[in-house]
């Protein structure tokens, strides 16, 4: 028995995705399997979809497939965040970092893993939580960033309790390892390997003398709180705004480990990152003469 007997879609909400759409449901129709969508995404396409909300997808699907890019895919992680089910990231247009395949790996992909024959690649997540807000949770990363006209982010950071560093910077992110991939990585910090377990607190473009990124492991929760010269920095989750912090403020993130699980059919973390990241190498290495 196939291990697909529900997916569930989740759409760019302006690529066209139609012809993706199309793909999944001839490959369900031919296995009984129920297709499920949100209704604001499958409602603009004329397809059978059945439209579901939010829980209802991530409770009934066996497989959660992303149409779309990077940002569609971590929108499907945080709506799957904590449960096994597997997420397969489909791209739609320009190169995605996450996505797995394209559109015309889609009949086969499916199969494939309605035989069980692929891997999972778990991914961390980062949480914090705002005043007045529910637990907030990203797969790339919180910043605290500048908002214009008011002042630096001025931001004392205290690992497991011990303070260690204050930044003077336009940004201050919390990655992890799949968020050092993105805006970590065009602020300076390092790439890291989706296999490891860390945090990653980068200055983006730092005004203080040191500003060295830090990497810190999963099990220690790291605290930012904004100094009194700070200006009213916005809350990125993922890089979206959802809320503020002024002068005084606190926030505690925690690393989630194996919050979301990414279908994988044998590429490797290095090779998406030497297409995504055009990593050619900056110098030409010769045959060093022998005479």
């Amino acid at each position: 028995m196939g291990m697909v007997g529900t997916v569930g879609l989740v759409l760019h909400p302006r690529r066209d995705s139609k012809k993706a759409i199309d793909t999944i449901l001839r490959w369900a129709a031919e296995r009984g399997v129920t297709v499920l969508g949100l209704p604001e995404e499958v409602g603009r396409i004329d397809c059978s979809a059945v439209a579901v909300d939010a829980d209802s997808l991530v409770e009934r699907a066996d497989l959660l497939v992303s149409l779309g890019g990077d940002g569609t895919m971590l929108r499907t992680m945080r709506l799957i965040a904590g449960r096994d089910t597997p997420v397969l990231g489909v791209n739609l247009g320009r190169l995605g970092f996450l996505a797995e395949i394209d559109v015309e790996e889609l009949p086969d992909t499916l199969s494939a893993i309605d035989g069980h024959r692929y891997t999972v690649e778990p991914r961390m997540a980062v949480r914090t939580r705002l005043a007045d807000t529910a637990e907030l949770t990203a797969f790339n990363d919180i910043a605290l960033v500048r908002t214009p006209g008011e002042g630096l982010a001025a931001v004392t950071i205290t690992p497991a309790g011990h303070p260690f560093v204050n930044y003077a910077a336009d940004a201050v992110i919390v990655a992890t390892s799949t968020g050092s991939t993105a805006y970590s990585f065009s602020a300076g910090g390092p790439v890291v390997s989706p296999r490891v377990e860390a945090v990653l607190v980068v200055p983006a473009a730092a005004h203080s003398s040191f500003n060295r990124a830090l990497v810190l492991p999963a099990d220690e929760e790291v605290a930012l709180e904004l100094l009194p010269a700070s200006g009213r920095l916005a809350v990125e989750l993922d890089g979206m705004v959802v809320g503020h912090v002024r002068p005084g403020d606190r926030i505690t993130v925690t690393a989630v480990p194996g919050a979301a699980k990414v279908v994988r059919l044998g590429t490797t973390f290095y090779e998406r990152a030497r297409r995504k990241l055009r990593v050619d190498g900056s110098i030409e290495v010769g045959r060093a003469e022998v005479g």
